[in-house]
């Protein structure tokens, strides 16, 4: 019989250790962490940067070759498969629609055309926000004064964006205008 008291005795003690460890581990185990709070300090990825300012000598030469009526300089700058796009949704697809548009608009439109003002603001979008495509745009805005062969005169501000390839040609141009003006301007 003391034999039996002897191996119940460990078998409780045992039970003891056994059940303190358990609940000592899962205690450990379950302990309540802070949750990792987002350093706001922390730098992000920045979605847009200037862009070099060569892009604005791009900008001001397309002006000066549309006020000179020199179309082949002007396009020069850009791709053969770039598209010129209008706020109204109207658009040129290629450099041969682009060429031939203008060049028809120049000799029997337009008459003068002058820039005035421009603003330029070379960026590096590097994530975009919305439909935009990533890499370099110019964004300018400018007054325009145009002076038709019909003798009225038009005059208004537009912005327009230029996006480049990587080869630095302008491959998108969209142009933000009101066409109620030009409309108005052209009409006899």
């Amino acid at each position: 019989m003391n034999q039996f008291f002897t191996i119940t005795l460990k078998y409780k003690t045992m039970r003891k250790l056994f059940l303190i460890i358990l609940f000592t581990s899962v205690f450990v185990g379950c302990k309540n962490e802070e949750p990792k709070k987002e350093n706001l300090n922390a730098p992000k990825a920045i979605p847009a940067e200037f862009a070099d300012s060569k892009y604005e000598v791009i900008g001001k030469k397309s002006l000066m070759d549309l006020e000179k009526g020199d179309i082949n300089s002007w396009v020069s700058a850009f791709s053969d498969d770039a598209v010129y796009k209008w706020n109204n949704g109207d658009s040129l697809v290629g450099k041969v629609a682009i060429v031939k548009f203008w060049k028809d608009r120049r000799a029997n439109v337009i008459e003068t055309i002058t820039f005035k003002n421009a603003i330029w603001l070379p960026i590096n979008v590097k994530e975009p926000q919305s439909v935009e495509k990533p890499g370099i745009w110019l964004l300018g805005w400018y007054e325009v004064i145009v002076k038709y062969k019909k003798g009225k005169t038009m005059k208004q501000w537009i912005h327009t964006d230029y996006h480049f390839d990587a080869n630095d040609k302008v491959d998108r141009v969209i142009q933000y205008i009101d066409r109620a003006v030009v409309n108005d301007a052209l009409s006899k």
